[in-house]
């Protein structure tokens, strides 16, 4: 049986315990494949595209729900599966708003959440201390917290941190946060495009301004690059996702053990509903970037594909999971009830003092990405052309209205092709 998935720290501690445990108990060998992202959706599009099955089991970012929600069976039909239930599995368990927005396309569900990346507020306390600043609260009052940082502790120390590199996805996540703590967003009612109203503009002239305070090398790092930075102590605070919380407290990779601390984001300055949305997109500070398992729809294994799925995302092994892998695949109630997480909420490697954060940011604040079938595609043309713009190539007002065209045009051919 064949798995791919992306070459994160979650999918390492899987695999390792599924080596040791899950093959000499069943007997299934499995070829589980590590790839970098953008290579797993070049594999799952390949393989879909073919109707192979070379690929029993995908891994799927919610940004490509809508783009493979036919090429996966419906868990509602795995479960009714009674000869094939995992002891003690408990499909309720899994926290309903990540089944929601990570797992479901057209009131469907697909696949089974995986893990959960989703921004929080990291922030050094002991700075915060030393110059008496407050814990922002408001957007407002971050940029006056970052300002601050930088003033005082400057060149040593950045108020901010960013990951901001030219054309990739890193760019477009950040751009999304800011873009809803404006209260603005990607698409409007009846599938119109306002990413380039007057709050998406307040939004990225925003995020113009933190640049001002983040290292100049920002506009070329994605989410690695941003967080070595803060660990080595180039940042007072920044925004990203949980799962790299762990890293701060590592000694082999941090030079801040112990003095970072996470708090939830900053309150929107405004918070478009989703109601006023289209394609399930939720504005929301806490931006989030989870996967899901999916059984490919044309799995030659599909039965021994369902037990893989059901035990890798059951609760002893997403805790383990949790504890091994940097802490970014808890997606159960009982993940974050366990005395194992608990036991870990301190300084030290495999930490979980950011659980607390997490658990109120995906049941409060939690931002989810427009899940059109296009919307992989879209976002290689925003990246590129907001690229331009944090790089001073091209005006916000440009880039903005560049966006909106490519996305008006993907949803009409969209629409075309579903005739």
């Amino acid at each position: 049986m064949r798995v791919v998935t992306e070459d994160t720290p979650p999918s390492l501690a899987t695999r390792e315990i599924m080596k040791h445990e899950f093959i000499p108990l069943t007997g299934i060998n499995v070829v589980w494949e590590l790839l970098p992202l953008d290579r797993v959706l070049a594999k799952v599009s390949a393989d879909t595209a073919r109707r192979a099955g070379t690929n029993d089991i995908f891994y799927l970012d919610q940004a490509w729900v809508g783009r493979f929600a036919n090429d996966t069976v419906p868990v509602q039909k795995l479960l009714d599966r009674k000869d094939l239930v995992y002891p003690g599995y408990d499909f309720d368990d899994i926290l309903p708003a990540l089944v929601r927005h990570i797992a479901s396309y057209g009131g469907q569900v697909v696949g089974i959440p995986y893990d959960i990346p989703i921004h929080i507020l990291l922030y050094r306390r002991d700075i915060l201390d030393r110059l008496r600043l407050p814990l922002p609260k408001t957007v407002p009052e971050y940029l006056v917290t970052v300002q601050a940082i930088q003033r005082e502790m400057q060149p040593h120390v950045y108020g901010t941190t960013a990951m901001w590199k030219s054309g990739h996805y890193s760019l477009l996540i950040d751009a999304a946060t800011w873009l809803w703590a404006y209260g603005g967003s990607f698409f409007g009612p009846g599938n119109r495009p306002t990413v380039n109203d007057d709050r998406a503009v307040a939004a990225m002239e925003f995020m113009r301004t933190l640049a001002k305070y983040a290292p100049p090398e920002a506009i070329t790092w994605d989410w690695n690059g941003a967080t070595k930075s803060f660990v080595e102590g180039r940042a007072g605070m920044y925004i990203n996702a949980g799962e790299w919380f762990s890293v701060v407290d590592d000694p082999a990779q941090s030079k801040v053990v112990g003095l970072v601390e996470a708090a939830p984001c900053p309150a929107e300055r405004a918070l478009r509903p989703a109601s006023q949305c289209s394609f399930d997109e939720t504005p929301g500070f806490s931006r989030q970037g989870g996967s899901y398992l999916g059984l490919s729809a044309y799995s030659k294994r599909p039965e021994a594909g369902w037990i893989l799925m059901q035990w890798a995302t059951s609760s002893d092994v997403t805790t383990r999971a949790s504890l091994l892998g940097g802490g970014a695949s808890p997606v159960r109630r009982s993940n974050f009830d366990d005395p194992r997480i608990k036991a870990k909420a301190r300084v030290g490697i495999g930490t979980t003092r950011h659980f607390g954060v997490t658990l109120d940011a995906i049941n409060n604040r939690m931002g989810t990405e427009p899940h059109l079938p296009v919307w992989p595609s879209l976002v290689d043309r925003f990246a590129i052309e907001l690229g331009k713009m944090i790089t001073g190539q091209q005006g916000i007002r440009a880039t903005l209205d560049t966006m909106a065209k490519h996305a008006d045009a993907a949803v009409r051919r969209d629409a075309r092709r579903s005739k």
